[in-house]
């Protein structure tokens, strides 16, 4: 008697995560923009199912203009500059198109998540894994409010750079997640144990984890403008910073220094990954290769950045170009794991 054919459908999982980790990238992307444009105050509510729908007439869109006049950015910024209804809609399309694509990728996520859950094709534990990639999602939109709400207080006229890197950094370790887990899906098909976390993923990773940090708090304190040259910063290797508060007050809330942390950090970073990619080359190449290439050309777009004085798209194109370093890493780690997996 033949046997019925496994529910089991880990290759079509593998291809559903590496969906949504696309939609992830591009949904850092847009964030870039929205955060370049100053876009990222001008919804002032959260409202998760009817927020969906943009304002359909004038009076709808007067309505959100009026509750945006009553934010600090508004009175000190752009009210001031003379920003009208027009130019507000512009900012508005940002913040909501932000939005909507959050609420996308949650559909993406949760439907497919359901579909496979009840038709009993998630291999034996996958389950909390997935959930917990879920309830991420939902976090990270939840942290994304805490992050505008931090903008709205009293006469702020930016959100919190500490909630903008959870915000940001929750992203990227989502999307880390999605690509070991894919990866690990695709293993399970061909008959191969999970990889295994290593020694290597966990140093490298965390200097990369700094990395990304020091790159939130230059985006939410606009640090990028500090200096428009390089290697110098007002024409001198450490340029001056404020010290009143302590070493460490500076290097949490003052531009210059955080500006000058991430710039050099980077090259601790490249160090880590060159050494990473040198470990990984063996085992699988194309990784090796992602690895070298999402770093050289991230270093690029930095330079590029200062050099621009952070124009739109070649900062824009600085953060997804990271997003697609922690998926070369992510691969990489991966990568280095398989060979532990086997030898246990």
């Amino acid at each position: 008697m033949q046997e019925a054919p496994s529910p089991l459908r880990p290759l079509a999982i593998a291809g559903w995560l590496f969906f949504v980790a696309a939609m992830v990238v591009l949904m850092v992307s847009v964030g870039g923009i929205t955060r370049l444009t100053e876009s990222g105050l001008s919804i002032t509510q959260w409202k998760p199912i009817t927020g969906a729908i943009p304002p359909l007439n004038e009076v709808a869109w007067q309505a959100e203009f009026a509750l945006y006049k009553q934010t600090g950015e508004y009175a000190n910024v752009t009210g001031p500059a003379g920003m009208d209804l027009a130019a507000f809609k512009f900012i508005f399309f940002w913040e909501w198109f932000h939005r909507l694509l959050g609420r996308l990728i949650g559909l993406a996520f949760a439907l497919p998540l359901a579909w496979f859950w009840v038709r009993k094709a998630i291999p034996q534990g996958y389950k909390p894994r997935l959930v917990a990639l879920l309830a991420l999602g939902g976090l990270q939109g939840v942290f994304g409010w805490f992050m505008v709400r931090s903008g709205l207080a009293g006469t702020m006229t930016d959100v919190s750079h500490f909630w903008l890197s959870i915000h940001l950094l929750t992203a990227l370790f989502t999307l880390g997640g999605l690509i070991w887990t894919a990866l690990d899906l695709r293993r399970l098909a061909h008959g191969e144990p999970r990889a295994r976390w290593t020694g290597t993923a966990s140093w490298v990773g965390a200097v990369l984890f700094v990395q990304l940090l020091l790159g939130a708090w230059v985006a939410g304190l606009n640090a990028g403008l500090a200096s428009d040259s390089w290697p110098l910063m007002q024409g001198r290797l450490v340029p001056e910073y404020d010290s009143s508060g302590g070493f460490f007050r500076a290097l949490t809330h003052d531009p210059y220094l955080i500006h000058f942390a991430h710039r050099w950090w980077a090259w601790i970073a490249v160090l880590a990954l060159i050494v990473m990619a040198r470990r990984v080359r063996p085992l699988e190449r194309r990784a090796s290769v992602a690895i070298h290439s999402a770093f050289g050309i991230q270093i690029i777009l930095g330079i590029l950045t200062v050099l621009t004085g952070v124009a739109l798209w070649v900062a824009v194109a600085h953060q997804v170009v990271g997003a697609l370093l922690v998926a070369s890493f992510a691969w990489g780690a991966h990568a280095l794991g398989r060979t532990q997996a086997r030898a246990g």
